[in-house]
This record gives C-alpha cells, structure tokens and sequence, in this order.
C-alpha cells in the first residue's frame, strides 16, 4: 500500500523556505518524494537549500527568489515551476513580515500596510495564481502558514496578530469556493518556535518565560515539529481536512499554566 503521506511525483512551492518553518517543510516534504521549489528573497540561500535537498537524494528541489511583495515576482515563482515540474500540486504560504515590535499606537502606516500586504495580500495573490489548475484538475493542496498570535493577543505584535486572523478568515474563504472542486485550503498556527524570524521573542527571557510557563510541554517548539502538520495537510493523510486551522503550540494556548 501506497503511505498516506507519499509526495511522490507532487510539486510544492514553499515560500520563505531558506531557513526555519520554512525550509524545514520543504525537506520533510521532499524526503517523502515531492519536487519542491524553495523560495525566499535571496537567489543564494535558496540554492543552498536547494542544494543540500538535492544531495539526498530524494525529492528534486530548484531554487526560485521572489519577493512576497512583488506581485509579478510570485507570477513568476509559479510560472517557473510550471515550466520545471508540469504542474503544481502543493502550495506553502509561509514567507511573513513584522517590521514593527511595539504597542499598536506606535506603528506607522506604512509598516502596518506592509504586514498586512505581506502577510494576507501575497496569500491571496499566490493561491488566485495556482488555483485555476488545481480546480480544473479537481485535485490540490493549500497551506497557510498563520500563527497563534491569530488566536490570542499581544502587547508588542498586535499588527502582526491582526494579519494572522486574518489569513485564518482567509483560509475559510477559500476552503469554501475550493471544496467542490476538491481543493483543499488550510491553515497551521504555531506557537513560538526557535527560527531567526521569532528571536526577538524566545531571546527575551520575560516573554521566554511566559510562554514556557502556560505551556502544557513547558518549552518552545522547533521548525520540524511544524513541518509534520504541513506534511499531512498536503498529503491523502489530510484528504478530508479543509477550512481548518491546526494548532501546533506545546499546549500554550490551553492555559496549561492557570
């Protein structure tokens, strides 16, 4: 029997995938036999990722810069990948932004544009540019990579939050025109894991120690523990799972602590 979670003969494009959540899914992903397309703003760091897929020798990965601000940049990503593997059956929304850390009444509007342009806008350009294939193949994958901060609240990233929940509405949305067509839309929402992208909070020993203290598993999680979650999202293991938003946070946002 085939596993439930064979990639074989898929193609993910994974955005932000040259380091941490990111790139850990790509590699899941590929050493369980799909072709993925690692993606980040800087053309080295993603060869280099691409590379050291490659030298497994499992699933085929290349390496294609796009900046998730630059809408003709993803039109590219996704056109490059057509061109590479034939089609794309998987899509990873994980590449995000957070310009600012701070209370709301600090923030510019220039930053705030720039997460809610980063972190929604280039989700919504991304899947409107690979959904018309995936619905007339009847057959798809959409991951959104949110954050818990979409569920909960916080005195120093609430802009950042406010772009998370709204993904989660995103995802529903989506889930819901896709479903007939059997293209499945979800999203994972992390707690704090150990990437370079969240290390002005788990370097913070007061936020460090908050967060550990209400979590059920008493410590921050780490980038393969989500890359499983995107795994069965995109795999038959996930084939009857759409419009949902799976929390991944060691038990933080149970009240484990209380």
């Amino acid at each position: 029997m085939t596993s439930l979670f064979d990639l074989s003969g898929k193609t993910a494009i994974i955005t932000g995938s040259s380091r941490g959540i990111g790139r850990a899914i790509a590699e899941e992903m590929a050493a369980h036999g799909a072709n993925v397309v690692i993606s980040s703003r800087k053309q080295d760091a993603c060869e280099e990722v691409a590379q050291a897929i490659n030298a497994q020798g499992k699933g085929r990965a290349i390496a294609v810069a796009a900046s998730i601000s630059d809408k003709e940049a993803l039109r590219e990503l996704v056109e490059r990948t057509r061109q590479e593997f034939g089609q794309i059956d998987v899509l990873v929304c994980n590449a995000a932004s957070n310009p600012y850390f701070g209370p709301m009444g600090g923030i510019s509007d220039d930053q705030f544009r720039k997460i809610m342009d980063n972190n929604v806008l280039s989700n919504h350009w991304l899947t409107t540019f690979v959904a018309d294939e995936m619905v007339e193949r009847k057959s798809g994958s959409i991951v959104v990579v949110s954050s818990v901060g979409g569920l909960t609240s916080s005195t120093v990233i609430g802009p950042y939050n406010i772009s998370k929940a709204a993904d989660l509405q995103l995802v529903r949305n989506l889930a819901a025109e896709f479903g007939p067509s059997n293209v499945r839309v979800n999203a994972i929402a992390p707690g704090l894991v150990r990437t370079d992208f969240a290390k002005a909070l788990w370097e913070n020993p007061d936020i460090l120690k908050t967060v550990t203290k209400v979590s059920a598993l008493r410590r921050i999680g780490e980038p393969r523990e989500i890359a499983g979650a995107a795994l069965f999202l995109a795999s038959d293991a996930g084939s009857f799972v759409t419009g949902q938003t799976l929390v991944i946070d060691g038990g933080s946002t149970i009240g484990a602590g209380f």
